[in-house]
């Protein structure tokens, strides 16, 4: 038995003025793992390639790595990126196999397509039109008919933050190596609502995700193969943005599509809930001041690395400074330039660097202001380092060179490659022990809970200035379908 396990990754923000090539899948390579590659880096690790691996190695298969790429949200991918990627699984395909295992994104957006994972999956069953299929998705799949048509098994997340990949690719996993061995055929079923939830409404901590995520549990339990509720991600203007439910069960349609109308029909009529109400910057840096029982996490949600932000806005960071909050950890600022200035300094130097604000973003009409910060260079890293977990536990992050930038006050942590503050490493390896400070800035929306809820007193949304702003007036929409919500009012239960 020989199988096909690839990664092809990348939440595509399309008003994100950070560009997307292959070396951002690279994430400090020449080029993306391929592959023994792909196998020393996954083997044992909390993702959806460790699950594939240890599901392939558990049925004796023989395992063909063509490559293993994941670029950190951007704005679309480079259309040569994706044909290095893709033709690479492609040709792993030609030369024969009886499954095909892959770690996807769906929401990726490429310069001349919306969809690159259905372009993707339909290249793939031209090659092979009977080679069962499995996918893994990120909760914030925008779903298209190509996806489902091409894939014989989906599996989405049921976690945000996204704490179960591993357990996603068992999921879809294990129904193609049952099919393998004889038994099982699975049939699958999809839907969408014309709706765009709010990012900061669609934690699973939280009514109405967790109630949904709740429901395709309860789903799995009682009959079905795979269920899936998407909540889909708004900062693609595409035409299939949004809300989406999969649901795969053992040849019975019926069951599928009675499971695939309960999510669909919950979400709508709970689409309220999935509206953020932003509470004004001073109001938030007020609140903050007043807390007396740290760590508080301020979180600035409009500039998530995660989500395409440029991660390098210095709008709530200044407000902070402003305002003379002590004892702050700040993670993180990207610089690269303000990195090398202060490595060149060296550690002990005392600088002012002009810091962040060095891409403009057109898309918000807002061009990039740098700050004037003094401070002490405190520590200079290669920025690797693994994570703890509970979010892709035992795998490398590489911030590339960064630096810890004192005032006094603020620790600040400067960063050359993007990454999000989802694990208390990313603290840690810089030398700040996040238990021991009064404020932690987070460039972060939900995925920082998978770190820090468990040590924060107190969470403060900021709504700063990025292109991952949660104030949909912000964002010129001219491609998503239309009527949708909230964008539009739509009265009908029923859409």
């Amino acid at each position: 038995m020989r199988v096909v396990i690839a990664m092809m990754k990348h939440e595509t923000n399309t008003f994100s003025p950070v560009p997307t090539p292959i070396e951002r899948f690279a994430k400090g390579q020449p080029l993306p793992f391929e592959g023994q590659e792909v196998y020393d880096a996954f083997k044992g690790t909390g993702s959806g390639i460790g699950a594939y691996i240890d599901l392939a190695e558990a049925a004796g298969a023989e395992m063909v790595f063509p490559i293993a790429a994941n670029a950190p949200p951007s704005g679309p991918v480079h259309d040569d990126a994706f044909e290095y990627i893709t033709s690479r699984i492609c040709a792993a395909v030609e030369a024969g196999c009886d499954a095909i295992l892959l770690d996807l994104h769906g929401a990726m957006v490429t310069q001349s397509m919306d969809d690159g994972e259905g372009a993707l999956l339909s290249r793939l069953r031209q090659i092979a039109p009977d080679v069962p299929m499995a996918v893994t998705l990120d909760m914030h799949t925008n779903m298209y008919p190509a996806i489902a048509d091409n894939a014989t098994v989906i599996a989405g997340y049921q976690t945000y933050p996204h704490i179960d990949n591993y357990e996603t690719a068992e999921r879809a996993g294990k129904p193609v190596f049952a099919m393998l061995a004889g038994s099982g055929k699975p049939t699958m079923v999809w839907g969408n609502r014309p709706m765009l939830p709010h990012v900061m409404r669609q934690g699973t901590d939280n009514f109405p995700n967790k109630d949904l995520q709740d429901m395709t549990r309860r789903m799995e339990a009682e009959g079905a193969l795979i269920a899936t509720l998407f909540v889909g991600f708004p900062h693609a203007d595409i035409h299939n943005a949004g809300l989406s439910a999969v649901v795969v069960t053992d040849n019975d349609p019926d069951l599928a599509e009675r499971y695939r109308d309960e999510l669909l029909d919950f979400a709508w009529a709970q689409r309220e809930a999935f509206v953020y109400e932003i509470e004004p910057l001073e109001e938030s840096l007020a609140r903050a001041k007043a807390a007396t029982k740290g760590p508080v996490v301020v979180l600035d949600h409009y500039d998530n690395a995660a989500s395409g932000g440029t991660m390098d806005t210095m709008t709530v960071l200044g407000g902070v400074l402003d305002a003379g909050l002590e004892n702050v950890a700040v993670f993180a600022i990207h610089d690269p330039g303000a990195v090398q200035e202060m490595i060149a300094a060296g550690i002990g130097a005392k600088v002012t660097v002009s810091l962040g604000g060095k891409i403009d973003m057109p898309s918000i009409n807002r061009k990039g202001a740098p700050r004037p910060v003094s401070g002490t260079v405190k520590l200079i890293s290669n920025g690797q380092y693994r994570n703890r977990g509970p979010m892709a536990q035992g795998t490398l992050q590489d911030m590339g060179p960064s630096v810890v930038l004192d005032t006094g006050k603020v620790e600040i942590v400067v960063i050359s490659r993007h990454q999000e503050p989802n694990d208390l490493n990313c603290f840690l390896s810089m030398g700040i022990d996040p238990l021991e400070k009064h404020y932690l800035m987070l460039k972060s929306r939900i995925h920082y809970r998978a770190g820090f809820a468990d040590i924060a007193t107190q969470v403060i949304e900021c709504a700063g200035v990025g292109v991952c702003t949660s104030d949909y007036d912000m964002l010129d929409f001219k491609n998503v379908r239309r009527p949708i919500f909230p964008l539009d009012k739509i009265n009908d239960p029923n859409p």
